[in-house]
């Protein structure tokens, strides 16, 4: 690992996560020497303003200690530089770090990290915003709504997220009509989500296919049917259990460019689990090569890690591995 070092930790709320934090941080400091500096996030704070800092003073590694939207937010002020990013899962999900072959043990990945290699991959970027596992709108943003409000009263859990899937269906109206252009190909359409995939291991995670997409460098882009409440429920559940339908739960597409166009202008937008809201049109595209990321060496590539280096490498890495 090059240094300096800086770390960025998100406490979150609450004085039982700030503990869990400073005990991972001990080793990870210990075995990382050189005193790295370290930077602790609590509720409220800019975490980019952090990232920003960091940037700014120097260092060469930045390590984002959180979930998936800390990481991505550190990850978006580091696209483009030579700074190289790693990683410490602390969310519920941690799609991210876990494509990157990072353990879900908090222990355990603290040891990857500090065996981790450098390696670019691929982002996504939404109107100027990134992401790196995907982005959507419609029903999906609602749903991580929901899922905050659960959070705040009950905990951080999966079943709390899956729980908040259903009552977000459950209120969920009759969706506006839709313009969506990939590569050019325009359709008109009544999708209650549209759901951008730049990370093969959450498809992966769920059943999903999308894979091939991203091993030719595009996005994997799942529309949803427009559809009752109640075959949306049985579609959640199906997608639960890693049996969702394709053409009949959805639709999938492979794009490298995607414009959406809805009847309201200003939309919420989802990105790696965080919302905010942006002006239509909304234009999707991949940056191939845009992060260097620290990633442990692994005796095989998963087929997600595959996909996001081929992503990052370009149309020639795709075909040597299929050769």
């Amino acid at each position: 690992m090059q240094g300096p070092v800086c770390i960025i930790a998100n406490t979150g709320a609450g004085k039982k996560k700030a503990a869990r934090l400073d005990a991972l941080l001990g080793p990870m400091i210990e075995r990382i020497g050189g005193h790295p500096e370290v930077r602790m996030i609590r509720e409220g704070e800019d975490i980019a303003a952090a990232a920003r800092s960091a940037r700014a003073g120097g260092f060469a590694t930045i390590i984002a200690a959180g979930g998936d939207g800390t990481i991505c937010a550190v990850a978006a002020e580091l696209v483009g530089t030579d700074i190289a990013m790693g990683v410490l899962p602390l969310g519920t999900f941690n799609f991210f770090s876990r494509s990157l072959g990072f353990p879900e043990d908090p222990q355990e990945a603290v040891t990857a990290l500090t065996e981790a290699e450098p390696r670019r991959i691929a982002v996504g970027e939404v109107n100027g915003q990134i992401f790196l596992n995907n982005a959507s709108l419609g029903l999906y943003p609602a749903i991580l709504e929901s899922r905050e409000a659960i959070y705040s009263r009950w905990g951080r859990s999966r079943m709390a997220a899956y729980w908040s899937v259903i009552r977000t269906i459950a209120d969920f109206r009759r969706p506006s009509v839709m313009k969506v252009t990939i590569d050019g190909e325009a359709r008109r359409t009544r999708a209650p989500m549209v759901f951008v995939a730049a990370n093969g291991y959450q498809l992966d995670q769920y059943g999903l296919p999308g894979t091939e997409c991203l091993d030719q460098g595009q996005f994997a882009v799942f529309l949803a049917p427009d559809c009752t409440r109640g075959q949306l429920v049985r579609f959640a559940a199906r997608l639960a259990l890693k049996q969702a339908r394709p053409e009949t739960d959805f639709e999938m597409l492979c794009g490298t460019e995607i414009v959406i166009e809805t009847r309201k202008p200003r939309r919420t937008i989802a990105r790696d689990g965080e919302r905010s809201k942006m002006t239509g049109p909304f234009r999707f595209r991949m940056l191939p090569g845009a992060l260097k990321v620290l990633a442990p060496p692994a005796a095989e590539e998963s087929s997600a890690s595959v996909a996001n280096r081929i992503a990052a490498e370009g149309p020639d890495a795709a075909s040597g591995a299929a050769a």
